[in-house]
């Protein structure tokens, strides 16, 4: 970073240079010493202290992250600032105003120390249930460097309690307003937030300054509330767990009848097939009856000849109750067709 300070001061040494060598010449004088001015001397540390403190006090350099506001002691001021680089103003008559263009960030914060103020700096707003709630909060923005001017005339150096802190705090007072408590800390918590940043960026654009964060970091409530989310939060654990408890049984007892109904399943598949084997076989019986019965019909004696033959094939004389008094020759039998 140039630094033209130096021009002063070496201009200011050559001053001091010139005072001291009139007060010598002048003693020497008055002691009746014949000392004369040296007028080239006189021009030279005259010259060269104006010209250097001049130039030390005229030339001003603007580092890129600054914008820099020229005022004259008369209480104008230039249109315009200045941009980076080095500029030249009019020596002990102007003075530059330096506006940083950078990054800048105010916390308000319940936390003491983490934030601008010290102590306890959250945001104490009412829901519109009636509840209170403690907002921590961060704005993060910047200058505008195409308002400058307007800024310097409306706020000078003072925009960040003037403007950053009592407006954000009022916007997030008057939006926690319209939002139930539940929705402040949990389901509208985001949309409070960019409606937040909304209203703030309006506020910030209407006074040459950039928003380009806002961040609600934490939410507090007073201590009744508290206590009465905790044992709501501990019911609805308890609720879960006795949810899940159930969820487990239903699941058991689907698995217990599913089991069962697959058990059937089976039983009645296995009866169908019984069934269906029995209908098979009495159809077969039935057709080797029918088929037997018509044997019978053309050959009486064939019944007669299996029955001989199921005895012993080795019987050839068979002897029948005493009341018939006959006998069978199965030669006989044989011999028919």
């Amino acid at each position: 970073m140039a630094n033209f300070g130096i021009l002063s001061l070496i201009g200011f040494l050559l001053l001091l240079a010139l005072v001291i060598y009139i007060v010598y010449v002048a003693s020497q004088r008055s002691q009746g010493r014949n000392l004369k001015f040296s007028v080239i001397l006189i021009a030279i540390l005259a010259a060269g202290g104006l010209l250097l403190n001049a130039l030390g006090r005229g030339l001003v350099f603007i580092p890129p992250q600054e914008r820099g506001i020229v005022i004259s002691l008369s209480g104008g001021m230039r249109p315009t600032a200045l941009q980076p680089g080095v500029h030249f103003i009019a020596p002990f008559i102007e003075f530059v105003e330096r506006y940083s263009i950078g990054q800048q960030s105010y916390t308000m914060s319940g936390v003491s120390g983490e934030g601008q103020v010290t102590g306890n700096d959250s945001v104490s707003a009412r829901t519109s249930d009636g509840q209170e709630v403690f907002l921590d909060a961060t704005v993060t923005y910047q200058v505008d460097e195409a308002n400058v001017p307007a800024l310097h005339v409306k706020w000078q150096s003072r925009f960040e309690d003037g403007l950053v802190r009592p407006q954000t705090r009022s916007i997030i007072y008057n939006r926690v307003a319209a939002y139930k408590v539940e929705e402040v800390y949990s389901t509208k918590r985001e949309a409070l937030q960019r409606a937040i940043a909304d209203d703030v960026s309006k506020v910030f654009a209407e006074n040459g300054l950039k928003l380009t964060s806002f961040l609600l970091r934490n939410i507090t409530f007073n201590k009744e509330y508290a206590d009465s989310v905790e044992r709501k939060q501990v019911a609805q654990q308890d609720a879960e767990r006795a949810r899940f408890v159930v969820d487990q049984e239903k699941q058991e007892a689907e698995r217990v009848r599913v089991k069962a109904q697959g058990e059937a399943d089976a039983v009645i598949t296995r009866a169908k097939a019984d069934g269906e084997a029995k209908i098979i076989n009495a159809k077969a019986d039935a057709e080797a009856l029918r088929q037997i019965s018509a044997a019978l019909k053309e050959n009486p004696d064939l019944l007669t000849y299996r029955y001989i033959e199921k005895i012993a094939p080795t019987i050839q004389t068979i002897l029948l109750p005493s009341n018939q008094g006959l006998l069978i020759d199965p030669k006989n039998i044989l011999k028919q067709p």
